[in-house]
């Protein structure tokens, strides 16, 4: 498992204290991309959380984002994301 991919769990259990959290690497899907090149990954997090109850999809994926956000500028290039409550 890639050290980016232990930061990004990481980061969401300490932000969103998932009940399950399916981290993949899609970098290889994308290569030679234009963010591929610049040296950002492309991941799919698939996250269950009760820190989203009552919320909606949108706010779901602002609050992963925000648990990332420094990670975004640089190491994350795109991500794909599917936010679920228990």
């Amino acid at each position: 498992m890639s050290n980016r991919i232990e930061q990004i769990r990481a980061k969401l259990i300490a932000a969103l204290s998932p009940v399950s959290l399916e981290i993949e690497d899609d970098s290889h899907l994308h290569a030679g991309h234009a963010g591929a090149r610049g040296g950002g990954g492309h991941y799919t997090v698939h996250i269950v959380s009760s820190a989203f109850e009552g919320r909606p999809p949108l706010a779901r994926h602002r609050q992963v984002y925000a648990a990332l956000e420094d990670m975004m500028q640089k190491e994350i290039h795109a991500l794909s994301i599917k936010a679920s409550t228990p």
